[in-house]
């Protein structure tokens, strides 16, 4: 297997250099829904001084004495979230960059989370978009991550790109670009987050995993790390709205799950930028994630 995976990234790093556009998926559910302001949405979280906002684009950045992040003003316990990321450029190794939703302050070392997360990394070398899916994460060091990885068709310091995440009660779906990227399906109760959960974004110093698995560490001459964000997107259920909310779809016919094209666009990304992905690690033990 350990072979087979080399060989794949091989032929992957052969595809990269040539970045291909995916095929159209065919919709885009961001158009559906209107962008809120960031005071709309979210409030601050920590890391104050380090979080400005100019004409509805907020700026988070990290140095030396701090990162910062931002936290939704309600939690969700379904919906489409979204936002447009710029990432920084040049070295920016052990540095995450993030937007994700979570509910370990409710929870704490038993929380669920729906990650993505942008790995830094060290010039010539394309970001790491991660995603992932936590189930009631153990506090003893134990949490159990279900990570996909991917590269980009194109480079995400140059401009704004949107990145969203659904969750609704029977699957989770990430989106760039309104291009499916992966779905996640509820399987069972027991691989599912099913309590709410608030949405976040933050930039802080992840020097010890971020970056090679810790290789290469955030170096503080090349401060501050920026990442910028607007067009905010929270279209979803409230824990304490009407239980006769629903999630909204993000297929053309209006129903769960992904269209023909949708499906078949999300299989040529993973075809050509996945990366790692957990359920074919033979390092894994997979009796802790029978999903897969």
């Amino acid at each position: 297997m350990a072979s087979v995976l080399s060989l794949l990234s091989f032929f992957h790093i052969i595809s990269s250099s040539k970045a291909q556009n995916p095929p159209s998926p065919g919709y885009n559910p961001s158009s559906e829904f209107n962008p809120i302001s960031f005071d709309q949405g979210f409030r601050n979280l920590w890391g104050p001084k380090h979080q400005s906002l100019d004409q509805g684009s907020l700026t988070i950045w990290l140095d030396s004495s701090s990162g910062s992040g931002f936290k939704s003003l309600h939690p969700y316990r379904s919906g489409y979230f979204s936002t447009a990321v710029k990432l920084h450029p040049g070295y920016t190794a052990g540095v995450i960059t993030s937007f994700y939703l979570s509910n370990n302050e409710d929870h704490p070392g038993n929380h669920d989370e729906i990650d993505i997360e942008f790995l830094g990394t060290t010039p010539g070398k394309p970001y790491t978009l991660q995603t992932n899916v936590y189930i009631r994460g153990s506090g003893d060091g134990n949490i159990i991550g279900r990570e996909m990885k991917f590269h980009l068709w194109f480079d995400p310091t140059q401009d704004f790109h949107n990145y969203a995440i659904l969750w609704d009660p029977s699957e989770i779906i990430f989106f760039v670009d309104d291009v499916p990227i992966r779905r996640y399906p509820r399987k069972s109760d027991a691989t599912f987050p099913v309590r709410p959960m608030w949405v976040y974004g933050s930039i802080w110093d992840a020097s010890s995993w971020a970056t090679e698995d810790g290789k290469y560490k955030a170096d503080y001459k090349y401060q501050p790390f920026i990442g910028r964000y607007k067009n905010f997107i929270l279209n979803g259920c409230t824990s304490d709205g009407p239980t006769s909310c629903r999630s909204p779809s993000v297929s053309p016919s209006g129903t769960s799950g992904l269209s023909g094209q949708q499906s078949s666009t999300m299989a040529w990304v993973q075809s050509n930028y996945l990366v790692y992905d957990y359920c074919h690690d033979p390092k894994r033990d997979h009796t802790l994630t029978p999903e897969c």
